[in-house]
């Protein structure tokens, strides 16, 4: 079968989605990158079925991750992922993953680079499967998660969730 017949088969798959926002400092009124997924999800017919704000603790985001992980098919993740001594949830994300889409993350920065320049090097987005979830990590500044949503993860969601999680 060839991939736009995969991504045809796919296409109207509802993705139940989880979205945790990693902050210290954010809430929900303040949270514009957790917003902006929610509203891109939602223009994509992907129902958020979970919404969680959480400190760059790798005690909170790894308990977080496994709870969540039986409630959504794909968890989006934002902030945490510099390379600041705060930063923790690449570590976190990373110990977790089953499997690497270490696509993700080239693309991302490759992205990102037209946008930001050499700093797009400072990134640590990264992508895989959790047990039957996807989990995807991405920057928390609103501009890299438009970036990331609109381009790479959005378009092919249902298609990856169809790949990975219900096969």
């Amino acid at each position: 079968m060839s991939h736009s017949e995969h991504e045809q088969l796919a296409r109207d798959t509802p993705v139940r989605v989880a979205i945790v926002t990693v902050s210290d400092t954010r809430t929900e009124a303040t949270d514009t990158s957790g917003g902006l997924m929610k509203t891109l999800l939602a223009g994509a017919g992907h129902p958020v079925v979970a919404y969680r704000i959480v400190p760059d603790e790798p005690t909170r985001i790894g308990p977080l991750l496994d709870e969540l992980a039986g409630l959504a098919d794909v968890i989006l993740l934002n902030g945490g992922t510099g390379i600041s001594r705060r930063d923790t949830t690449y570590e976190v994300v990373s110990g977790k993953l089953d499997k690497t889409l270490p696509g993700f993350g080239e693309l991302f920065r490759m992205l990102s680079y037209d946008q930001i320049g050499s700093a797009a090097m400072l990134s640590r987005a990264t992508a895989g499967v959790m047990g039957r979830t996807l989990v995807f990590s991405t920057p928390g500044s609103t501009n890299a998660v438009r970036l990331a949503m609109e381009t790479l993860i959005v378009p092919q969601l249902a298609h990856l969730v169809w790949e990975t999680v219900r096969q």
